[in-house]
């Protein structure tokens, strides 16, 4: 559910960034006793793998007359050269051709840096700091006879470094690239298999949290248990909001004080990262004490909402239509209508991937088809402010058959986790 942006802000206003030395050693100290690893098996994505994607993405440049990419760090660049960097104003971006080998540019100074993750054959260029990053990428394409090409702009590269190119090759057409979405939204089994090694440490965080769940915790200290029993279990902690009671009622949490009472609802959304793709899973129970009329029912409501979500999810099927097919259910329950409260007032689920969210969205209007190897998460949530709310959340991917877990579904309100 959380989105990278927002996990700052999310976990100070859940108390993670206040929560005490101790607890966290503590709790570091029993993860360490009751729990192994579960990736020291896993393959993270080799050369061979992103030789493949090279080859797809070039084909569909290729279809679709685009002449080169113009890639940022983040999620893509790991994706197809395997550097790891981070944004700055110091640019350091790929270009990858419709033919030939790509290039790195970076900074003169971070090249021994960058090449140490540089999981593809590219020639790496560099430029001193009195020079400009936009001429050298000009320059090389210019070189590959680009200077009037159709340029593509992968979605999240930054003003400025589209601003820069196009004042350094203003004959070229900067366009958005439509290939990069298309090929990571479509998993391959390599990267399957690492979101399921990833929601299996997840599951296994929670199985080992929730039995030490006491009253009078507070959100950091949950927070903690999965942090440690994550980091344990050897994912990479992503976020772990933990919401109590009527903050419950709020998807993304309130910075109200929060500690576990008997009979209060208690709301966990949380993930991890292994070999660069994620997990996102959420749960729900009512802790100490046996569930009141209404808890049961919207916890059952949630539970039939995903159920109606998955057997929506066809190959074929516009992804709106699965939130479309949750909401009209709920509709007859009294929830909504629409995205009103009390109801579900987000999506149903987005794509999740080498990024918690990622392109395509169940959400009404979408109209991308479902296809095989595009992942979602399913968490048609309940708020009732002021009340409470209920979210379970479990991902899944398309395959030939249709739709198929990643994580063991809850069994009742009873038996919350799975």
């Amino acid at each position: 559910m959380l989105t990278p942006d927002r996990r700052t802000v999310l976990a100070s206003m859940a108390g993670l960034a206040a929560s005490a030395v101790t607890p966290r050693l503590f709790a570091q100290e029993r993860a360490a006793e009751a729990l192994t690893s579960l990736t020291g098996t896993v393959a993270p994505i080799g050369r061979p793998e992103r030789a493949d994607r090279l080859i797809r993405a070039q084909a569909a440049m290729q279809r679709a007359g685009i002449d080169a990419l113009l890639i940022e760090p983040g999620a893509s660049l790991v994706y197809y050269s395997g550097v790891r960097w981070w944004r700055s104003e110091r640019l350091t971006a790929a270009i990858i051709p419709a033919s030939g080998a790509p290039l790195i540019i970076c900074p003169f100074f971070e090249k021994p840096s960058i090449e140490e993750s540089l999981g593809i054959a590219a020639e790496v260029r560099v430029w001193q700091e009195h020079e400009s990053p936009h001429a050298l990428i000009a320059t090389a394409l210019k070189e590959r006879g680009l200077a009037r090409g159709r340029i593509g702009i992968e979605e999240t590269v930054r003003y400025f470094a589209v601003d820069g190119l196009k004042a350094a090759l203003p004959g070229a057409n900067l366009i958005p690239d439509s290939v990069t979405r298309t090929l990571r939204m479509r998993k391959t089994p390599a990267e399957i298999a690492l979101m399921q090694t990833a929601a299996d440490v997840t599951m296994a965080a929670y199985r080992w949290t929730y039995p030490q769940v006491k009253a009078g915790m507070t959100p950091a200290d949950i927070a903690a248990l999965m942090t440690a029993a994550t980091t344990t279990l050897g994912g990479k902690p992503e976020f772990n909001l933990v919401l109590v009671g009527e903050a419950a009622a709020y998807p993304h949490g309130s910075g109200k004080p929060q500690a576990v009472r008997a009979g209060e609802v208690v709301l966990m959304d949380c993930g991890c990262t292994v070999g660069d793709y994620q997990s996102d899973i959420s749960r729900t129970f009512v802790h100490g004490a046996t569930p009141t009329a209404q808890q049961r029912k919207v916890w059952n409501d949630v539970s039939r909402g995903q159920s109606i979500a998955i057997k929506a999810a066809k190959l074929g099927a516009p992804a709106g239509s699965v939130d479309d097919a949750v909401r009209g259910w709920y509709a007859t329950q009294g929830y909504g209508p629409g995205y009103a409260l009390p109801g579900l007032s987000h999506r149903t689920g987005h794509g999740i991937g080498m990024e918690g969210h990622e392109p395509v969205n169940l959400v009404h209007g979408e109209t991308t088809k479902l296809d095989v190897g595009m992942c979602f998460s399913n968490e048609p949530g309940l708020y009732l402010p002021g009340v409470m709310g209920v979210r379970m959340e479990d991902c899944f991917h398309m395959t030939a058959r249709g739709p198929v877990w990643f994580s063991k579904l809850p069994v009742s309100i009873e038996d919350p986790i799975g």
